[in-house]
């Protein structure tokens, strides 16, 4: 049995790799992209699934506040390269699913040059993120502190009442609310949002 082979002439040759060489160029450059803009991207996709326990971001109030009650706890951390002291003004909060809550944190630069730093936050149990609505946040956002400086930064957040409807919740008593600042543009910072969202619940 004979087969027919065609034989591609050196053009047909040199236009199939110049397509390839483009193709995997473009997949280099798509992958440069997106880990030069991994912050953002993933400060989108978090806030829009709650995955990983990130709090939703919401624009305004519900209408319905319920008798239920849950204790809010507020951690905050702060990376050992960003010189930098951060908390909470009080370290815990009980209040109704459904009402608003402002809470001020303050952050301080303890060096002597401007540093800019920029925070992660989430909130546990993780299964909680998407009944966690923020309406005012510093989160994800590059914050500059010159030396010494030191800046309030409120939050502004409330408990969806949907939270009440849902039967895997029925156990959600307290929830942790943590932050921790990183040196903007670092190592460490593109780290931790690689990592964002495999806490245990």
């Amino acid at each position: 049995m004979m087969t027919n082979t065609i034989s591609e002439t050196p053009e047909e040759l040199q236009k199939k790799n110049k397509r390839v060489a483009i193709a995997i160029a473009c997949v280099v450059i798509s992958m440069i992209a997106l880990a030069y803009a991994s912050v953002p991207l993933y400060n989108l996709f978090c806030r829009v699934t709650g995955f990983g326990g990130t709090p939703i971001v919401s624009s305004e109030t519900p209408h319905q506040v319920l008798d239920r009650i849950v204790t809010v706890n507020f951690n905050t951390d702060v990376n050992p390269r960003l010189p930098w002291s951060f908390g909470a003004e009080t370290r815990r909060v009980k209040i109704n699913v459904g009402q608003d809550m402002l809470i001020n944190f303050k952050a301080r630069n303890t060096s002597d040059e401007a540093i800019a730093g920029t925070a992660l936050y989430n909130v546990t149990p993780n299964k909680v993120g998407k009944y966690f609505h923020k309406i005012q946040c510093f989160c994800f956002d590059k914050q500059i502190l010159h030396p010494g400086q030191s800046m309030n930064m409120p939050v502004l957040f409330y408990i969806d009442p949907a939270l009440n409807d849902d039967p895997y919740m029925d156990d959600v008593k307290s929830i942790t609310l943590s932050y921790t600042f990183f040196k903007t543009e670092s190592e460490e910072l593109e780290q931790a949002v690689e990592n964002y969202g495999e806490t245990t619940p």
